[in-house]
């Protein structure tokens, strides 16, 4: 593997790569997709979830763990299944009989996706009230990715206690914006710029940066989180429009291709951050990681839902 945002990879004896693989941490809820005619579709989806799936879809024999807390229902049962079929490993996981999976629903409106949620009491909530089980899941990781997301949900003591897990790790976080989750505009903007301080790898999307954070351009928005950590490897995602990285000191920008049809936008960073973080973990050169990251996302806005089924 290459080294990410100047810490090198794990090494065998034999000088070979070892790699212990990508560990996804936050909220998987059950997905109802679709509405025409008042019928949708069910599944299961979340932003670091999807982002699990596509790396593992890209990672063959690498293992894929995902963190989180469910119930002990019939749909945690479900949604753990879903997670084995996909060959993504919850060995973590925990599982609090009180609580129950969130929800959320996509319709589809005017061409545009409205979203209404059920998560106020969702068992992923309490993935970190335990430390000492934070700090075990994550141990020997290559790589642990989080999201804004999965900052927001939790109370101001367990956020305290997972990044201060994170610090011992090599993080990937996408800041994912939310503001409806935080408790406040200024505890969100504070949190994701401490949050980015500890990722060797920040992976925002400069439509929510620019609202939130006042950046003028990508460009803005990458200097921003560099001097948060100038070692970290930034990629802004920005739509259709061109991506823009910076990597190993060097400012780049990568060309979107024209999408032929647009089914449903739901997921495609997320697939982008997963297409990303594997080609990395397999030791592909950013540039060419960012174009295989769109081409993936691109591939996903074809399909309605955050992960495509069959």
């Amino acid at each position: 593997m290459e080294d990410i945002g100047g810490r090198p990879a794990r090494r065998r004896g034999n000088g070979a790569s070892e790699l212990s693989g990508l560990l996804c941490i936050g909220e998987c809820m059950i997905e109802l997709s679709g509405g025409q005619d008042d019928l949708y579709r069910g599944g299961f989806a979340g932003d670091t979830l999807n982002t699990a799936w596509h790396a593992k879809a890209h990672l063959g024999d690498v293992p894929v763990a995902f963190y989180t807390a469910v119930g002990t229902d019939r749909m945690s049962d479900r949604m753990l299944d879903f997670f084995a079929a996909a060959d993504i490993d919850t060995t973590g996981v925990l599982r609090i009989p009180e609580r129950r999976p969130g929800l959320y629903m996509i319709e589809q409106r005017d061409g545009d996706r409205h979203f209404t949620y059920w998560r106020e009491t969702s068992a992923a909530r309490m993935l970190a009230e335990d430390a000492g089980h934070l700090s075990q899941v994550m141990a020997g990781r290559d790589l642990v990715y989080l999201s804004g997301i999965t900052l927001a949900i939790l109370s101001p003591a367990a956020r305290e206690r997972l990044l201060g897990a994170l610090k011992d790790c090599r993080v990937a976080f996408d800041p994912n914006i939310r503001p409806i989750l935080w408790e406040s505009a200024e505890v969100m903007c504070d949190v994701i710029m401490r949050a980015a301080a500890l990722s060797d790898i920040v992976l925002p999307s400069f439509d929510d940066e620019a609202v939130h954070f006042g950046d003028a351009d990508p460009a803005a928005t990458v200097e921003r989180y560099a001097r948060a950590n100038p070692r970290a490897e930034i990629v802004v995602k920005d739509g259709p429009k061109p991506a823009r990285l910076r990597a190993d000191g060097k400012d780049s920008q990568i060309e979107v291709p024209p999408v032929a049809s647009v089914v449903d936008a739901t997921g495609a960073g997320d697939s982008f951050n997963g297409r990303y973080l594997a080609e990395r973990l397999k030791g592909t050169a950013p540039d060419a990681a960012a174009r295989a990251a769109i081409s993936t996302s691109g591939q996903v806005i074809g399909h309605h839902g955050a992960i495509p089924r069959g």
